[in-house]
């Protein structure tokens, strides 16, 4: 009975997995669809980053520091709030601009193969271009290993709206920013990485299976119509021919020329030829070959601008229709299910 009972649970759980499956795929393709036929709607989101380490720093206080002399501080520090709020307003009546302290904004993009990050970030930049005074800043939080050419161009493209303004742009590098993301990267006069950040990859790759050999062995005819000698080079169904590869190699050589120059336009000082080879660095080797500027967190720049500056943090938030909702449910089921597979599997082998 315990064996018909162990069966019936691990059947219960695979048959949720599958479910599971299932519906994100078919939530998947509506959203697909979904999205062709609309455009989705969404609103910007702003949050105080110095209102927000303010609190986690009170509340460590609160814990760490005796209740009696915690509660005298705050009332000093509640009254050097109000002299401070006095004195802005005595600024304003005689002055236009009535708070002269800089201002960071923080924008985050994580990138995937299709840069689909970039609608958030065109939005983002759409909102706070218009509301920049005079020393403000933008700080870019960048990862991405890259992706398709035309995406992360478009991408770079929105970040390079911010430069043309003149407005001083950083891009920070956590974890990752090759490819397509260090095209990102680049376009930022100042670059600042991680110690083992991985940075570079200035190169171009395409890889495709061809399945002509595999339909020939079951005699299956395919025939691909083109007007134009190069409307198609390589096939994943034909019979590829030398010429397709050459041309086809011959436009991958011209991508990569099209990226250098990019590089060279937006970081003269690195030595293109040396760093354009598809290889990547770590941030620590990364900063002498010229690709980054400094070994810094991002966590790091913010912190140090917090006490002189008002940084906020910026995001344009989708709203979610109710097949991204049922996606994201079903997807948690289906991690959940998975996890409880694997445990059993884990209790198993330890009886």
């Amino acid at each position: 009975m315990e064996f018909l009972y162990d069966f019936g649970l691990f059947l219960a759980q695979a048959v949720t997995l599958v479910t599971a499956i299932l519906i994100v795929v078919a939530g998947l393709v509506a959203i697909g669809q979904r999205q062709k036929a609309e455009h989705r709607e969404g609103h910007i989101e702003i949050r105080n980053l110095n209102e927000k380490y303010k609190h986690i720093g009170d509340t460590i206080r609160g814990a760490v520091t005796d209740p009696q002399l915690f509660k005298e501080q705050q009332k000093a520090e509640k009254k050097e709030d109000k002299l401070k709020k006095k004195s802005a307003k005595k600024k304003s009546k005689s002055q236009d601009d009535t708070d002269t302290r800089k201002r960071l904004f923080v924008l985050s993009f994580d990138g995937d193969m299709r840069a689909s990050a970039t609608d958030n970030l065109r939005e983002e930049i759409s909102c706070v271009l218009p509301q920049l005074r005079d020393g403000d800043e933008i700080l870019v939080n960048l990862e991405s290993p890259g992706g398709l050419v035309h995406a992360y161009g478009l991408a770079a493209s929105q970040l390079k709206r911010i430069t043309e303004a003149g407005v001083p742009l950083t891009a920070a590098v956590d974890k990752v920013a090759a490819s397509g993301g260090y095209m990102m990267a680049c376009v930022a006069p100042k670059i600042i990485a991680a110690p083992f950040a991985v940075i570079g990859s200035i190169g171009v790759l395409a890889q495709l299976p061809n399945f002509h050999r595999l339909l020939k062995k079951h005699d299956i005819d395919f025939e691909l119509l083109t007007a134009g000698e190069y409307k198609r080079t390589l096939t994943i169904f034909g019979q590829n021919t030398d010429k397709g590869r050459e041309k086809f190699v011959e436009e991958l050589e011209d991508t990569h020329e099209l990226f250098k120059q990019f590089v060279r336009e937006n970081r003269s000082a690195v030595e293109i030829d040396a760093v354009a080879t598809g290889e990547v660095w770590y941030g620590q080797r990364a900063i002498e070959r010229g690709l980054v500027d400094a070994i810094q967190t991002s966590d790091a720049y913010i912190q140090e601008r917090l006490a002189d500056w008002d940084v906020f943090e910026v995001r344009f938030v989708h709203k979610k229709n109710w097949q991204e909702k049922l996606g994201v449910a079903a997807e948690g089921a289906m991690e959940r299910a998975a996890l409880k597979l694997w445990q059993r599997a884990q209790n198993r082998e330890q009886l």
